[in-house]
């Protein structure tokens, strides 16, 4: 008897949440909110977030030579966006790759006089301004808005380990005798280094231009910078 009137209660119980909340749930589908809701808007690493490209400060000013022996420095790419990378022409290992990372980013934004790509060689010693000049037509370069740069190389390397804080070395144990990363900055029209922000949360500070997925997001994110 007392089983007999708990299935009861239960079953009562069961009917008045259908008749109260499954009509909610219905129209939450119908409108498309069933996965809105305040803990999700909350998730700090929301779609929503992660769309806000982060200012991390103002770029470090620099002035070198390019491939044809002129000066060129932050102030030549004013109110325009840009990309930064270290590099040099002889390396055997990432370089090729950021190369051809570079070469479809200029593709993809090529003509558009507000876009602009800086390489700088941190062999300095050998990738002089011929030798530079060089190694842009070998990759079939056509943007102005490219240029390789060189100079004085303690210069260069405290532009790159002191002021964007991209490691880059010498290293006779490894090949090609240097060493740095296949990370690309991101420059906004006012010199402001710009980002997104990772599945985390957390600011990328630079884009991974060794991967398809770095590549493809640094280019969605010049497309926005582009428009401001």
């Amino acid at each position: 008897m007392l089983k007999n009137k708990s299935y009861i209660w239960i079953s009562l119980v069961v009917l008045i949440f259908g008749i109260y909340a499954v009509p909610k749930i219905i129209d939450r589908m119908q409108n498309g909110e069933i996965v809105k809701g305040d803990r999700l808007d909350n998730v700090p690493n929301s779609s929503k977030e992660n769309g806000e490209l982060i200012k991390m400060g103002v770029a470090p000013k620099f002035e070198l030579v390019n491939q044809d022996n002129v000066k060129i420095s932050n102030e030549t790419y004013k109110d325009k966006v840009y990309v930064l990378e270290f590099f040099f022409s002889t390396c055997p290992s990432i370089c090729p790759k950021m190369n051809q990372s570079m070469l479809v980013i200029e593709k993809a934004f090529f003509g558009n006089p507000n876009f602009g790509i800086v390489s700088i060689s941190i062999d300095p010693e050998h990738d002089t301004p011929a030798v530079l000049k060089e190694h842009r037509e070998l990759l079939g370069v056509k943007s102005s808005n490219w240029n390789f740069l060189t100079g004085d190389k303690t210069y260069i390397y405290d532009l790159a380990n002191k002021g964007f804080n991209v490691y880059v070395g010498e290293n006779s144990k490894v090949g090609g005798g240097f060493e740095h990363s296949g990370l690309f900055a991101l420059i906004d029209k006012k010199g402001n280094i710009r980002c997104r922000k990772d599945e985390f949360g957390n600011p990328i500070l630079y884009y991974d231009g060794l991967d398809k997925k770095g590549v493809r997001d640094i280019q969605q994110d010049i497309a926005i910078l582009l428009k401001e």
